[in-house]
């Protein structure tokens, strides 16, 4: 099990990168005067954080007052769409952005040719040396860890009480018995989102993965052939979860993407969601005063192993090495002062309810918000389990989700998926 330090221990999926202007259309290189102008630089940045995107424009902006030489071009490309295919687009159509963000593992290895190396950054020694990791390379650091995140099963205080519920589920058959009980409250018990592949293929199937009694080893064991996913408990277990919650979920799971599952949770009519700390904004937003908590998504009826939170470092920023020589020093100028000024670490930890991954951050309960402390709580009793999908070969995601979207639909047999996975990770990897 993956354990980081203090409040660490947590967190987003997401892809954050950038659009760029001017490019060459052949290589995917920037032209040399593409973000220089009369000494001015534009940084381009793709962001596929959507619960962050008017948050990061008012940070932006606040840069751009202090260096009025450096502007940004922003776009976010997130929630329902595919951030890593947008960002492969962004390549191949030679509008690669400055500053674009990587899971780490193998979407360092993925793309290592394309990113710069930030190990000589001030901001390293403040880094935590766990969330490091996941961007760390052959002894070179290629990424700067965004926050520390994580997920399980967010639920209502107000909808639990309601339905009855004076001790919270952590285990398997505990779940299904508060599932009844807000069902025979009338609150629909789960908002399922499962029009989106990342919350199947990413995170939901990573509480297999990451509950294994070794999880490297059966990935090693998957890539050198010697590991099953078919037959195997923890995978099963999953699937009879996933049973669960469309059982006791909203109407058309396969039609509900992110907004739309959020906005259900946000808005009282389901009580709990399978998602991450990241949806505090939204909450916030929506609901201001909505008391939330998290449960585990427990694969067992053992509460000693079932009742753990899925906690890592989501992404990393990272910087394109192909950008002109301007464009690279003001990204790294802009990356440096997001975790060290004032202005940055602030809107770090109140405006995107970041947990940081820096020992120079501090984060209250205030400022994160409940979801996020909650986080910290289970970091700091070493009650998490890692983020295992980030190890998944190049694509596996996506077609995990597909084939988990075919079992919801219920047009194939729990075997039958078991199998499907098994074949998709046997043709993806390398």
């Amino acid at each position: 099990m993956k354990k980081f330090p203090l409040a660490a221990g947590v967190l987003s999926l997401s892809l954050l990168v950038a659009a760029g202007c001017s490019n060459d259309k052949t290589t995917g290189e920037k032209a040399d005067t593409a973000g220089n102008k009369n000494g001015k630089v534009v940084v381009d940045i793709f962001q596929g954080k959507v619960e962050i995107a008017d948050q990061l424009k008012a940070l932006t902006d606040q840069y751009t007052k202090e260096h009025p030489n450096v502007t940004f071009n922003l776009q976010t490309v997130g929630g329902g769409a595919d951030g890593a295919a947008a960002l492969k687009a962004k390549f191949a159509s030679g509008s690669a952005p400055d500053i674009f963000t990587i899971e780490g593992y193998q979407s360092t290895v993925t793309w290592k040719d394309k990113l710069e190396d930030l190990s000589d950054q001030p901001w390293v020694k403040d880094a935590y040396e766990s969330a490091l990791k996941p961007t760390t390379l052959d002894g070179k650091i290629y990424g700067q860890p965004a926050n520390l995140e994580g997920y399980g099963f967010a639920y209502n205080k107000e909808l639990f009480k309601k339905a009855g519920i004076t001790e919270l589920p952590k285990t398997m058959a505990q779940l299904e018995e508060a599932a009844k009980k807000l069902k025979a409250a009338g609150i629909t018990p789960f908002s399922v989102g499962y029009a989106e592949w990342w919350v199947l293929g990413n995170h939901g199937l990573n509480m297999a993965f990451a509950t294994q009694p070794d999880p490297d080893a059966f990935v090693q064991g998957l890539n050198a052939g010697t590991s099953k996913i078919a037959g195997n408990e923890q995978f099963q277990k999953y699937l009879d979860l996933l049973d669960l919650t469309v059982k006791y979920g909203n109407a058309n799971p396969l039609t509900t993407d992110y907004n739309t599952q959020v906005t259900l949770f946000a808005g009282g009519e389901a009580a709990m969601i399978q998602q991450g700390n990241w949806i505090q904004p939204m909450l916030d937003k929506l609901n201001p005063n909505m008391e939330v908590g998290f449960i585990p998504m427990p694969l067992s009826d053992d509460p000693a192993t079932a009742d753990k939170l899925a906690v890592d470092v989501p992404n990393s920023w990272v910087v394109y090495n192909g950008a002109p020589d301007a464009d690279k020093k003001a990204a790294k100028d802009f990356l440096n002062w997001l975790v060290t000024s004032e202005e940055g670490k602030k809107a770090m930890v109140e405006d995107f309810k970041y947990i940081p991954a820096f020992k120079t951050i501090e984060a209250k309960e205030s400022d994160i918000g409940p979801l996020g402390a909650e986080l910290v709580k289970y970091s700091k009793e070493g009650k998490t389990v890692s983020w295992q999908f980030a190890k998944y070969p190049d694509g596996a995601g996506q077609q995990f989700g597909a084939t988990l979207q075919t079992y919801v639909g219920k047009k194939a047999s729990k075997e039958d998926t078991l199998k499907a996975l098994d074949a998709t990770w046997a043709k993806l990897k390398k």
